[in-house]
This record gives C-alpha cells, sequence and structure tokens, in this order.
C-alpha cells in the first residue's frame, strides 16, 4: 500500500467517530471504514483489497485509539 492511500485510510480513522469505532463488530466496522474510504477517494479494487487486509491487521490499534 503506498503512502498516499495510507494518510487516506487513517484520515477515514481519525474522522470516524469513537463510539462507532467501539460499537461495531470487527467485520462490520472494516465494512464502514472502508465504505467511507471509497466514497471519499477514488480507489482501485488492489488499494481496496490491499486496505481490508490493512485494517484486519490493525482493528485493535484502531480501538485502543479510540477508547483513548
Amino acid at each position: 500500500m503506498n503512502a498516499g492511500t495510507l494518510r487516506q485510510l487513517w484520515t477515514v480513522v481519525e474522522d470516524t467517530q469513537p463510539p462507532l469505532l467501539l460499537m461495531l463488530n470487527d467485520t462490520d466496522l472494516i465494512k464502514q471504514l472502508l465504505s467511507q474510504l471509497q466514497n471519499r477517494y477514488m480507489l482501485t479494487g488492489e488499494e481496496v483489497q490491499m486496505a481490508n487486509v490493512y485494517l484486519r491487521d490493525r482493528l485493535s490499534l484502531i480501538r485502543d485509539m479510540a477508547q483513548a
């Protein structure tokens, strides 16, 4: 995943309300974040797939940030 896509992804995470990040189950949270990412930015199918894997690997970090 390139640096631009990573910045876009983390912008979406930061802009999402913490209660939403905490209340959704893993699958729904990833779907929600990917949907927001795709609505804001023009991503290729490959970028979406890489973002999906990246988010799965960092769910605990995202939830920890939301709790802070």
